[in-house]
């Protein structure tokens, strides 16, 4: 259980932070930027679900806990301690993957076809989502970008690309099943 009495400690005043192995890194390192961005899809999530039905919301609810695991995993470095921990760190898994593809496979069961790119809009939880995938693709693009310095879990980078995924086929499903999906024209305003 997480107890947290005080807010602020100070220790990052010069600029540092603390990784959940206890090293030391400047804030603008890349595995702080890769978990904050996490942080923040985390957050524009919790906007979306001020829009959503209740199976949404429990979705998104979902999603929410897995992207706290996420954060989790993503400020543990080192891997290979793992193992040897008497206290293995949160780790991101293959089931999580393998349940948004299920979501994902269900909701697009319900879909109109698409016969063109979708813009981000229509309903007020739809252009949520949009946001809420986009911010995903970012936090993803950082994780690759930190894995190609460092150690990542595979397994969270996975997550990542399927999660942006899931949001664009429920951005679809809040559209009323794709039939009032925002369709790209090309060349319309010339």
């Amino acid at each position: 259980m997480v107890v947290l009495n005080r807010i602020y400690t100070r220790t990052g005043d010069k600029g540092d932070t603390a990784l959940g192995n206890n090293a030391r890194v400047p804030k603008y390192s890349a595995r702080v930027g890769a978990y904050g961005t996490v942080d923040e899809l985390n957050a524009v999530v919790g906007v979306a679900r001020l829009e959503a039905e209740a199976e949404t919301d429990t979705a998104l609810m979902r999603i929410q806990n897995d992207l706290f695991d996420l954060g989790a995993d993503l400020c543990r470095p080192d891997m290979a301690a793992d193992e040897a921990s008497d206290y293995p760190p949160l780790r991101m898994v293959q089931a999580q993957t393998d349940r948004l593809e299920s979501e994902i496979d269900a909701m697009n069961a319900n879909l109109e076809p698409l016969r063109s790119f979708v813009l981000p809009g229509g309903t007020k939880l739809a252009a949520h989502l949009h946001v809420c995938r986009t911010v995903a693709r970012r936090a993803e693009r950082l994780a690759v970008e930190l894995a190609a310095a460092e150690e990542v879990n595979p397994a969270a980078i996975r997550y990542l690309n399927r999660l942006s995924d899931w949001f664009f086929v429920a951005a679809r499903m809040a559209n009323d099943k794709g039939r009032d999906d925002v369709l790209w024209v090309p060349g319309a305003n010339r």
